[in-house]
């Protein structure tokens, strides 16, 4: 199989927006969702990157998303807050709540901010490392529609269910975990259909529960820990928490699904949860800083296993790499997304990405 073409990241970004812009959405919508999927585009979660346009432009299409959503944030107690994203695309939503959260700690120390009526929201690492970059702790977790057993389980009952949380270290790029409680995501099921790759072993099952590496056979996806699943499918209950009951909106079982039938137009308000930490606020600066510094050190010295295919990594040192990397070579783009490209290019009349 050849290699995906590479195209540049900014001509990437500036045909994202363009093509937002003309599918319907505003301008703080189109630029929050073009911001978020070059975040994983260029960091190497391709399963939420720029393939993900044409999905986003069908849903704004059919109303399931309001383009143009009047969010309102309402102060709770103490260092709390709620945010009515009124249908937003769901980065719009997150990356409001995130920076909400992070004013409540600059004083409060921390700062808790529930999200209401939002949608998907890609690849959930953006926002608390955009909080990690402002000196803040950050923590963001949302539900989906079901599409992951439970432990023993056959069908589909919590969502992929992320958490990502991103940490500042001085002078360095953040300590940043972005991870879905599924041993998946989804859309990297997705994305190994249209790319003709076979699937990891003990992460999807069949429509009868058996454990299937075909991409087009797999139903649903198994939670993260393989033989220890139901650890995997107890975070997605810790999850489902934060982001259902906290809301007041629906579980991962009653959400309308993100695919397998046509749009409704019917909002999915989705629920989520975004979680500031001001170190600062608990010890000084010098100190945290210092210990983090010392922290990733040792990670990063620690003896690899005989065998091992590399040398033990902090969380996000992979993405550091893939980013360097793409930053040099472009970024990949799927064959799928480059015919759905040069589709939405005449449509809308757009300047296609250049290549690398």
């Amino acid at each position: 199989m050849s290699e995906p073409q590479r195209y540049t990241s900014s001509s990437l970004e500036a045909f994202l927006e363009s093509a937002l812009l003309a599918g319907g959405a505003d301008v703080p919508s189109a630029q929050a969702a073009t911001r978020a999927m070059m975040h994983a585009s260029r960091l190497g979660v391709d399963s939420h990157g720029v393939r993900l346009l044409p999905y986003y432009l069908s849903v704004l299409a059919s109303g399931e998303i309001n383009g143009h959503p009047q969010l309102e944030v309402s102060r709770g107690e103490g260092a709390t807050a709620v945010l009515d994203a009124d249908g937003a695309i769901g980065h719009l939503a997150c990356y409001r709540a995130m920076e909400v959260a992070v004013d409540i700690a600059r004083t409060q120390g921390i700062g808790a901010v529930t999200i209401r009526r939002s949608s998907h929201m890609g690849a959930a690492g953006a926002y608390p490392m955009w909080a990690a970059e402002q000196g803040f702790i950050g923590l963001l977790t949302a539900n989906s529609d079901a599409a992951v057993r439970l432990f023993d389980g056959r069908d589909a009952f919590h969502g992929t269910s992320p958490i990502a949380i991103g940490a500042p270290v001085p002078g360095q790029r953040p300590w940043l975990m972005d991870m879905a409680t599924s041993a998946i995501p989804q859309n990297r099921v997705l994305l190994y259909r249209s790319l003709g790759l076979t699937l990891p072993q003990g992460v999807a099952v069949d429509e009868k529960g058996v454990n299937t590496t075909d991409p087009e056979a797999a139903r649903v996806l198994s939670p993260v820990g393989g033989e220890q699943g139901f650890k995997g499918a107890a975070l997605a209950g810790l999850v489902e928490i934060l982001s259902a009951p906290l809301t007041g909106m629906a579980l991962s079982t009653e959400l309308v699904p993100m695919y397998g039938q046509p749009s409704t137009g019917a909002p999915r308000d989705m629920g989520g949860f975004a979680l500031a930490i001001n170190p600062s606020a608990f010890i000084a600066p010098e100190i945290y800083g210092a210990i983090m510094t010392r922290y990733l050190a040792n990670i990063r010295a620690a003896v690899p296993a005989e065998g091992a295919g590399g040398k033990p990594m902090a969380p996000g040192d992979r993405e550091w790499a893939v980013e360097e990397e793409r930053a040099r070579k472009g970024v990949p783009v799927d064959p799928v997304s480059e015919e759905a490209f040069v589709e939405l290019g005449s449509k809308y009349g757009l300047t296609l990405p250049q290549k690398a």
